[in-house]
């Protein structure tokens, strides 16, 4: 575990228990920046995030609290500006919210551990899918796979 969950108790990569923590836990235990993604659904600037653009071979997890998201297999290179995937790493990682949010109809993606917000899921994406899961780095913790 990095450095930077340390004051986050709640952060595991092997724990799947469903969360249920009221925000004035969350805003304890998470970065401000995190914080204002995670629990309050803010984005950051497109290609301004450290994995819009990445190509390191691992696993993406949720940042707030370890839950397995992402391989880097499922991973494109998209023109967005936030990382893009088209699959999840198994079914329940994530779960989806209708978002109508700034006159735009959407579908939230949410850690399906602690109901984090994470980005949006378009229709948009390559075979086999045809999804794209546009995701905040931010919200995201990435583990090299060990050679």
């Amino acid at each position: 575990m990095s450095s930077n969950h340390s004051q986050n108790p709640y952060y595991s990569r092997t724990d799947t228990t469903k969360l249920d923590l009221p925000d004035e836990v969350w805003k304890k235990v998470l970065s401000p920046e995190l914080y204002a993604v995670a629990r309050k659904g803010e984005t950051e600037r497109a290609f301004t995030g450290k994995y819009w653009n990445y190509e390191g071979l691992g696993t993406y997890y949720c940042a707030a609290c370890g839950n397995a998201l992402f391989r880097s297999d499922a991973k494109f290179a998209s023109t967005c500006g936030w990382p893009s995937f088209f699959e999840t790493v198994r079914p329940g990682s994530v779960e989806y919210r209708e978002d109508n949010s700034y006159g735009m109809m959407r579908t939230e993606v949410l850690c399906g551990r602690c109901d984090a917000h994470l980005g949006h899921v378009f229709d948009d994406g390559p075979p086999p899918t045809g999804k794209r899961f546009c995701m905040n780095s931010v919200s995201l913790d990435f583990e090299p796979d060990s050679n």
